[in-house]
């Protein structure tokens, strides 16, 4: 089973249970390629996550639509 690193884990500490089912799949793409971080972008109403090939692996960059 894939691990997330131990920064993922920090920041989904704290975290909504709906907001860490949201974003998980997308952590433990990460986690599994190795390459890309992930970058989770929030809007009004909800957030979306998905890997960003401008970010080292390992780190969660949030930004607002």
């Amino acid at each position: 089973m894939i691990q997330l690193p131990t920064s993922y884990q920090e920041y989904l500490a704290g975290k909504s249970e709906s907001f860490i089912n949201a974003i998980r799949p997308v952590l433990m793409q990460s986690a599994a390629d190795q390459v890309h971080g992930v970058r989770v972008v929030f809007h009004p109403h909800d957030h979306q996550a998905h890997l960003d090939d401008s970010i080292p692996y390992g780190t969660v960059v949030e930004d607002i639509d």
